[in-house]
């Protein structure tokens, strides 16, 4: 079986550490979606700015524009040998396992995500074709698009459905600060996205040391920052050029 991306996504956060846990908790984050040359057809998207949602299906692993059969076939053999049935979800303390098929781990049998987007705009452009600029995904820089549907709140919302221990009853949000020579270095929105991604917490939740200094890459800076129980607080922020 094998899969051509249709497009790729380009975002602020080209490593996976930083990134939102899930689609939608940085409503500020904002990605564009490049389509390949073959799917730049305007047809294809007509009707699409009609829908305020989309969702993306995606790939863990990095794809290449031209992957061979032969390569991809290798590629899904090696994650099928390298699956667990259980893991260790990092946000519930690293402790408890779970079945691989009960979580959101990216360690899975075929690497494939499902992430929801808000749509902000389409744009044609003369080099890139017709252009997406979303809102919320939880995807790092550079990421394949598998496929792009439209969100239908009838059929694909349930409010009171059950979640286990990843309600936001077991979210904290914490408080976070951003000293003003950091700040500066940043867009408005940009500096959003940083706020809603830090009060999240994206430390794993198996470690609460508070004088450890974590970093991520944001920007174009390595974002470097310490948490207590309460606080996010950034350090400083260094330019990775």
């Amino acid at each position: 079986m094998e899969y051509q991306p249709i497009a790729y996504i380009h975002n602020d956060f080209p490593t996976k550490f930083g990134l939102p846990r899930q689609s939608g908790l940085s409503e500020h984050l904002i990605s564009q979606i490049v389509m390949e040359k073959e799917y730049r057809n305007p047809d294809a998207f007509r009707g699409i700015e009609e829908f305020e949602y989309l969702w993306l299906i995606w790939c863990f692993e990095p794809m290449g524009k031209r992957a061979s059969s032969e390569n991809n076939s290798a590629k899904h053999a090696s994650s099928m040998r390298a699956w667990s049935p259980t893991v260790r979800p990092p946000k519930l303390g690293g402790n408890k396992r779970m079945g691989v098929f009960a979580t959101r781990s990216p360690n899975r049998p075929n690497p494939i995500g499902l992430t929801r987007v808000k749509l902000v705009r389409t744009e044609l452009t003369g080099d890139r074709g017709l252009v997406l600029t979303v809102a919320g995904a939880d995807l790092m820089d550079g990421t394949a698009i598998l496929d792009i549907k439209p969100y239908l709140p009838y059929a694909d919302s349930v409010p009171d459905a059950a979640t286990g221990d990843y309600g936001p009853e077991h979210q904290q949000i914490m408080d976070v600060a951003i000293p003003d020579d950091v700040a500066a270095l940043f867009s408005e929105e940009q500096l959003k996205t940083l706020k809603e991604v830090l009060s999240f917490d994206p430390r794993p939740g198996y470690q609460h040391d508070p004088d450890r200094v974590y970093g991520f890459a944001y920007g174009g800076y390595d974002v470097r920052f310490k948490a207590d129980d309460h606080t996010v607080t950034v350090m400083e922020a260094v330019n990775l050029e």
